[in-house]
């Protein structure tokens, strides 16, 4: 159905001409789901825009061919590619809510699609557009139609990205990162969903994504990229338990299982002894009946209800749960962000529920709780550098100025490994990795007592995700601090913290040892969770190749 050969993709900046994609050649086949696996940067999304021929203005495809079913696609004009885009080839884009528009409900976004390859009339535009989310398993499609993005949950606007992918009965589906963001469970429900309407129809498919677990779950082949090229092929079975480039090797032993520790995933540093915490049996942190609740349309929305548990000195906690459990509220109460609705919360034996929200801001016991954000880009300003970024907390809570402040700075950079010429670079100057290490440097700059992680990892690339990690496990072995550390991930979670608390619709459905609840949990819902999460196969038949 598909064939490429020698391609290359270039760009024109500023410094001159940068090739994204080089001497890329491939070939899928009809009913084949074939995955591309590799790191931001490595050339998978632009290997997709190339076959649509959607790249921006400096982008052109400098060499090779592409065939679709007998046509070149590189030669054919702008308005015969309108017509295969949507109609024959489709694209599930990696952000949901940035493909949709968010002034136009969604129903007449599906109506544009049908109508624009005559799929639809005027008379019928609706009709087929409800079905077209039904046939995504979306409840209630009739209402709906109606909503706007904002309105719907991540997962509910993939579902409708998927629907208008599929509006027209494309015979080839692009997945460009389709669960990035997205919770465990809805992840896994997706994915299936996906799966499902690939085979009712006899579809081709590329999934691109990162997430090794995923691409041996739900390919037929697999391709690994890096800067640009191909360096590895195979069958899953074979290519994550025999993995034979180093790139390949990295990749496998950076994904996180349920066998792992968290010096395993640095697969080819240099690895230091597991790190050793020294836990008391002194309470730090005592969270007793909290709650909170909001005004919504429709009624009071209970977002958290009577929750209560502790952490103790030198203890991190893990916190799981889906998108919509109470998590993040729950942090964003416990870092005095927001105000609960009822309960207390006993740090050190002082009740910091009684402090208002605005208050605490300027508390003396706000230098001893810090967060580090789901999201290292958002949570900077991008007209701060680094350097501004991490020593504001020291200039508003230490009064720390001149040579202490720049010296103080500089020692946060050398603990969180952020190399010193990088801290007079703005945020859009660093990768995520490096964004990432910004925010726990800022986070631990008052050595806090206890450092909230509010998904830290959750946008990083596997290997990238190791190294902060390892990072967080060795800050934490040298500082003493305790964690409460925010996931949807079991398996990330039994890699930092010594117990566990499970959520769902704002209430703990489960608690106890991670090691325990890992291997038998006793709720349904945390056995759902767990056989949610997809793995590659065990660390041992990895290590056993090399």
């Amino acid at each position: 159905m598909l064939t490429i050969n020698n391609l290359a993709v270039s760009f024109q900046t500023r410094r001159g001409e940068i090739t994204a994609v080089k001497n890329l050649s491939l070939t899928l086949d009809k009913g084949e789901v074939l995955g591309i696996v590799g790191e931001s940067g490595s050339g998978k999304s632009v290997t997709s825009y190339a076959i649509l021929r959607v790249l921006d203005k400096g982008g052109k495809i400098s060499a090779g061919d592409i065939h679709y079913s007998g046509i070149d696609l590189c030669e054919i004009s702008e308005r015969e590619i309108r017509d295969i885009r949507g109609r024959e080839i489709s694209m599930i884009f990696q952000n949901p809510r940035a493909a949709l528009n968010p002034i136009r409900q969604v129903g007449k976004q599906l109506e544009d699609v049908l109508r624009r390859h005559a799929q639809a009339s005027a008379q019928d535009a609706k009709e087929k557009a409800i079905e077209a989310l039904k046939s995504v398993k979306i409840r209630d499609a009739e209402s709906r139609y109606h909503a706007y993005p904002f309105e719907l949950s991540g997962g509910m606007c993939q579902r409708v990205v998927i629907a208008m992918a599929l509006a027209c009965n494309p015979q080839l589906l692009i997945a460009d990162e389709p669960t990035t963001g997205l919770d465990i469970t809805t992840q896994k429900t997706v994915m299936d969903l996906i799966r499902d309407l690939i085979r009712a129809r006899n579809m081709s498919s590329i999934l691109i994504t990162h997430d090794l677990g995923l691409a041996s779950q739900y390919c037929d082949r697999i391709m690994v990229m890096k800067d640009g090229e191909i360096v590895e092929e195979g069958i899953p079975s074979k290519l994550f338990t025999k993995p034979s480039h180093p790139y390949t090797r990295k990749l496998v032993n950076a994904t996180p299982r349920p066998d792992d520790s968290v010096r395993c995933l640095l697969a080819d540093e240099i690895k230091s002894p597991e790190p050793q915490y020294a836990v008391t049996e002194e309470v730090l942190l005592d969270v007793k009946n909290l709650s909170k609740t909001f005004k919504g349309k429709n009624g009071d929305v209970h977002a958290v209800k009577d929750i209560s548990f502790q952490i103790l000195k030198g203890q991190s906690l893990g916190l799981v749960g889906e998108s919509g459990s109470g998590k993040s509220t729950t942090a964003e109460m416990l870092v005095r962000l927001i105000d609960p609705s009822s309960g207390e919360i006993q740090f050190e034996g002082e009740n910091l529920s009684t402090i208002p929200s605005k208050v605490f801001a300027t508390h003396l016991r706000r230098r001893d709780i810090q967060m580090v954000f789901q999201d290292a880009t958002d949570s900077l300003n991008p007209r701060h550098t680094a350097q501004d970024t991490i020593s504001e907390p020291l200039r508003r809570l230490a009064k720390m100025r001149g040579k202490t402040l720049i010296i103080r700075v500089k020692e946060l950079a050398r603990l969180v490994g952020l190399p010193e010429h990088l801290l007079h670079r703005f945020p859009h100057q660093l990768s995520g990795g490096q964004k990432a290490r910004v925010g726990i440097a800022r986070a631990i700059a008052l050595n806090p007592k206890l450092l909230i992680l509010d998904e830290p990892t959750a946008a990083l690339d596997v290997s990238i995700q190791a190294i902060v990690l390892n990072l967080l496990a060795d800050l934490r072995e040298k500082l003493g601090m305790s964690y409460l550390f925010v996931s949807h991930d079991l398996h990330v979670v039994k890699l930092l913290c010594d117990k566990v608390i499970v959520m769902r619709n704002g209430g703990i459905v489960e608690a106890g040892d991670c090691e325990d609840i890992m291997s038998a949990p006793r709720h349904e819902y945390t056995k759902e969770l767990l056989a949610a999460a997809p793995a590659p196969p065990k660390r041992k038949d990895v290590t056993e190749l090399a």
